[in-house]
């Protein structure tokens, strides 16, 4: 039975907005292609950019060259992609490999994109770029944990138009509602059956975390890729919860969701990122460069001559701090320039 507060669903003719034939119909008769714009795409598009942005005045408050992150995201972004495709494909085989074309695994656009599989191929991409820039790979993994949070928040948007992904039945007066002659809806349900609104708990859980994770950062001065484990461990934990009440197919193993597994495995990743990190980085990273990398702002081309060591990078090099101050906005001034 619909509640009061229950959540509608988007109509289906929300979901994909047809650029060609709009541009026909406002007089541009010339223009011949049908251009199909997802919900679900600019959804995603809008988290990366708004991710983007954080991620770029996170970085540069740490003493970044402005505009560095957009060096790193051209590999990590097309990874991600590629590592989210590749662990939907892989968890659910029976959709790709049980008689249909082969070449179907590559139809991105039909669907089927996993997170944890971007965050494996993002991690990849961002290494790459980091090694290209000279940026020390834990201080863009920190600036980034935050930012991805939040652009997880908007991509599950992109469920809520899809009618997709929704959880168990419920008489929650804040039930989701979808439409009888969904394929995801459940044979022999009522039709006016109302379920959880999995991709609304997602939204304000990482929205939550996004603060949560901000004033852990500065309340311990936590860096050294100590923010991205506590990300992935509040991400970690809540989607434990959310994948467990979702009717979606997943392969199971050993009475678990995939999606479980690579949740609790997010969790305990974290937990070791953190404590490895404790140990091996005591102190506050001297800059977010690797030695001999850094960036001299245009304004500043004077070589501290007191610098002093004070820790080693990740690659175990020693790193130049050229302050003895403990803050993470002291950034190493000293160095040759960025290639």
């Amino acid at each position: 039975m619909i509640a009061p507060l229950s959540i509608p669903s988007p109509d289906e003719s929300w979901r994909v907005f047809n650029l060609g034939e709009w541009l026909r119909d406002i007089g541009l008769t010339w223009f011949a292609f049908d251009i199909n714009i997802h919900a679900y795409a600019l959804c995603i598009l809008l988290g990366i950019i708004v991710a983007g942005i954080m991620t770029n005045y996170r970085l540069t408050r740490r003493g970044a060259e402005p505009g560095i992150m957009l060096d790193i995201v051209i590999w990590a972004i097309p990874l991600g992609i590629i590592g989210a495709r590749i662990f939907h494909v892989i968890t659910h085989p029976d959709d790709y490999f049980a008689g249909q074309d082969i070449m179907r695994i590559f139809y991105v656009w039909e669907g089927g994109i996993a997170i944890f599989g971007a965050l494996i191929g993002g991690a990849v991409g961002a290494w790459i770029g980091c090694r290209f820039t000279g940026i020390r790979f834990w201080t863009f993994a920190d600036a980034v944990a935050p930012a991805i949070l939040l652009a997880q928040a908007f991509g599950r948007f992109g469920n809520w138009f899809n009618q997709e992904l929704f959880g168990l039945p419920t008489d929650l007066p804040w039930g989701l509602e979808i439409d009888a002659n969904n394929p995801a809806f459940p044979i022999g349900l009522p039709e006016d059956t109302l379920f959880h609104p999995t991709f609304l708990y997602e939204v304000i859980w990482n929205v939550i975390g996004v603060a949560v994770i901000l004033f852990l950062e500065r309340r311990f001065r936590l860096q050294w890729g100590k923010v991205l484990g506590v990300y992935l461990i509040w991400y970690g934990l809540g989607r434990i919860v959310f994948e467990s009440i979702r009717i979606d197919p997943s392969e199971v193993f050993f009475g678990l969701r995939t999606n479980v597994w690579a949740a609790l495995f997010a969790v305990v990743l974290g937990v070791v990122i953190i404590l490895v990190q404790r140990r091996r980085h005591p102190g506050a990273e001297p800059s977010p460069y690797m030695p001999g990398r850094e960036w001299i702002p245009a304004a500043s081309g004077v070589v501290n001559s007191d610098a002093i060591y004070s820790d080693h990078d990740e690659s175990g090099d020693v790193a130049v701090d050229s302050s003895h101050d403990d803050s993470e906005s002291t950034p190493a001034t000293s160095g040759a320039s960025r290639s």
